[in-house]
């Protein structure tokens, strides 16, 4: 029986107020997730649902700095013995859910990534740990799929990359965000160009498939010049992929001010550098995945594309970390907080039954119908109308009449949203952090707005 059609947003959003709304990185949001007071049982979870092509995340919750712009769940250092407790705990959690995962059907793994925090916080001997878990616990083969991990210029050392280039991984990121001292204190990341070009040269050392850099645009004091001498930097090394994103500041970060610009000024700007990032890195041979995400053409992917993680079928591991399900997407609290994050972790490091779904939100059919339009719609590749179709027996127009003719009108669409594929207009991708909140359910807003930060 098919789902009936979700309401469409009435009436038709205005124009947004800024090209920045907001990173739609997951949706629905883990400020719309909720402690889940039946606390389902894992193995009823997965039940009946496909495994035989799942995504594993492992996150490792671990930085030696907190950026200024950070909002992700991380905390600096660990005090002696809290990574060994840590592992011990994703341990647990690795056998327990895997034990949920039964043996009804087959259960194989198709991409694994290891993110934060920073995974190479943690030593070669750990990181070896960690491939273990991944492989003996969860029965992922990290040789035969595409394995990213994540990166920081401080931790990118030579016994650390090599544990990762024997166990498999195809794919390094590294985030830079600048080559410029002067701008990497501003957005509060302290660090030395020549140690961020050093661990490039490891990194490349190392041989990993696929090199991905991370730049940010919009740092105060950022001009196009000063952009300019970053990407290029970063272009020297030819990396496989780059990422260029936008900064925000979010509540209790580390930038208690974002800049001395006006907030229609800052939008401009940030719009401008994003131009020229694009420009820039479309003349040089690569190619638009998504606002963020470029690849150099004829690189083939090695790891999970921009909003990937928003797949059915999401096995993640860490107290930071998301698991989806057809059903319901559910993970542990979420906090930015310094003094919040460090108990969450404490209490995940305490923690002796893993078996059950604690926090999280359902996904009901509309719910995955926008969830399906907005991971499609936010890669440059777009959407074909057909496949929207085939999955829920509808059509998307009908379905999102409002938000996509309000798309058409500002110019976000080819064609006007009319043809096969729906897919975004240059000028769509670049305000797709306003496009996106604006497919938001009714629903997953309220909760949102009525998060308590912490």
């Amino acid at each position: 029986m098919t789902a009936p059609a979700p309401a469409p947003l009435a009436p038709t959003a205005p124009p947004p107020s800024s090209p920045y709304s907001a990173y739609v990185y997951a949706y629905p949001h883990k400020t719309a997730y909720r402690p889940l007071p039946e606390r389902p049982a894992l193995r009823d979870l997965w039940h009946g649902e496909r495994k035989d092509a799942l995504s594993l995340y492992l996150h490792i919750p671990f930085c030696e700095v907190r950026c200024g712009f950070c909002n992700l769940f991380t905390r600096i250092g660990a005090p002696d013995g809290l990574t060994g407790r840590y592992l011990d705990a994703l341990e647990r959690q690795a056998t327990a859910v895997r034990d949920a995962l039964g043996d009804d059907g087959p259960v194989s793994f198709a991409n694994a990534a290891f993110g934060g925090g920073t995974p190479t916080f943690l030593t070669a001997l750990e990181l070896e740990r960690l491939c273990d878990i991944a492989e003996r616990r969860m029965g992922a083969d990290l040789r035969a799929v595409p394995l990213s991990v994540e990166t920081s210029p401080a931790t990118a050392t030579a016994d650390r990359l090599a544990v990762l280039a024997e166990r498999g991984a195809t794919r390094v990121s590294i985030g830079v965000q600048s080559f410029l001292a002067e701008e990497a204190r501003a957005a509060v990341r302290p660090q030395r160009r020549a140690d961020v070009e050093a661990a490039l040269g490891r990194i490349r050392d190392a041989r990993v498939p696929v090199l991905n850099i991370d730049l940010i645009y919009g740092i105060d004091g950022q001009t196009p010049a000063t952009w300019r001498t970053s990407l290029d930097a970063a272009l020297a090394w030819r990396p496989e992929e780059l990422y260029l994103y936008p900064l925000y500041v979010r509540p209790l970060t580390g930038l208690a001010r974002r800049t001395a610009l006006t907030d229609r000024a800052w939008d401009e700007q940030r719009l401008s550098l994003y131009r020229q990032g694009r420009d820039h890195l479309l003349a040089h041979g690569y190619e638009q995945v998504s606002m963020r995400m470029f690849r150099l053409a004829g690189t083939a992917p090695q790891g999970p594309d921009d909003h990937a993680c928003q797949t059915d079928g999401m096995i993640g591991l860490g107290c930071g970390a998301r698991s989806y399900t057809s059903a319901l997407h559910y993970s542990f609290d979420y906090a930015v907080d310094m003094g919040e994050i460090r108990g969450i972790i404490d209490d995940y490091t305490a923690t002796a039954d893993f078996t059950r779904a604690v926090h999280g939100r359902p996904t009901n059919g509309d719910e995955a119908r926008r969830r399906h339009l907005l991971q499609s719609l936010l890669q440059a590749q777009g959407m074909p109308v057909a496949d929207y179709r085939e999955r829920f027996d509808a059509d998307p127009h009908e379905d999102f009449p409002a938000e996509l003719a309000a798309f058409a009108a500002r110019g976000w669409l080819d064609e006007d949203g009319t043809g096969p594929l729906l897919r975004l207009s240059p000028e769509g991708l670049a305000h797709s952090d306003a496009l996106g909140p604006e497919l938001f359910s009714p629903a997953v807003r309220a909760a949102m707005a009525a998060y308590e930060t912490k």
